[in-house]
């Protein structure tokens, strides 16, 4: 009787790393799973103990909310602006214009059927972020602090390059904060005047070029 075939070595091989690879995707959905469920879930001994690694999973793009069954919905229109600076080969500093950040994304979302998650949300929650992690004096006392405002940095340093060009060795925004006008206002009234104005300090970042 003959002996049954054995299938060619590269397809065994394929088949081995297909099942590493259905493993590995298994094994992080449940320890993602997992981690989301200790983050969400009331402060227990597990959740207490491991904190700092469970929020370094989850912040910031797996954060969780209970906006979708109890809305907040925003009282202030915010503006964020940047600029950004770059020292040139003769030692001095060319700092450029402010850029609007805030009117990109709102350019972005106005008039598409399905704007996209990024134009929508990322500055916007990156903001919010860095806004509930630091004090007044911006200063990062924790490490979700300095991820957050790290995060901030390199979304604030990516967008104005995407869109200028150039290199950029330090960042800096401004935000501008204008209460929602009241319904029913009047097209000739006028503007609101904006109840903070905040000047970040100047961030260093890894030196973009485009």
């Amino acid at each position: 009787m003959a002996a049954p075939l054995k299938p060619p070595r590269g397809v065994r091989a394929l088949k081995v790393g297909l099942c590493a690879a259905v493993a590995l995707c298994l094994v992080t959905s449940v320890v993602h799973v997992l981690l989301v469920f200790l983050h969400v879930a009331p402060a227990n001994t597990v959740s207490k103990r491991y904190g700092s690694q469970i929020n370094a999973w989850v912040f910031p793009f797996f954060e969780q909310n209970w906006r979708l069954f109890a809305p907040d919905p925003e009282s202030v229109n915010r503006q964020i602006l940047a600029r950004t600076a770059h020292t040139g080969s003769g030692g001095s500093v060319q700092v450029s214009p402010w850029f609007d950040l805030t009117a990109v994304d709102g350019s972005a979302v106005e008039h598409h059927v399905f704007p996209s998650h990024t134009a929508q949300n990322m500055l916007r929650r990156a903001w919010s972020g860095y806004a509930d992690s630091h004090g007044a004096d911006d200063r990062a006392r924790t490490e979700r602090a300095v991820m957050m405002r790290k995060y901030l940095t390199n979304i604030a340093a990516d967008r104005v390059a995407a869109h200028k060009g150039g290199t950029v060795d330090f960042v800096q925004l401004r935000v501008v904060t204008l209460p929602v006008a009241a319904p029913g206002s009047a097209v000739g009234d006028r503007p609101p005047k904006p109840t903070e104005n905040r000047l970040l300090p100047w961030w260093k970042v890894t030196r973009h070029a485009r």
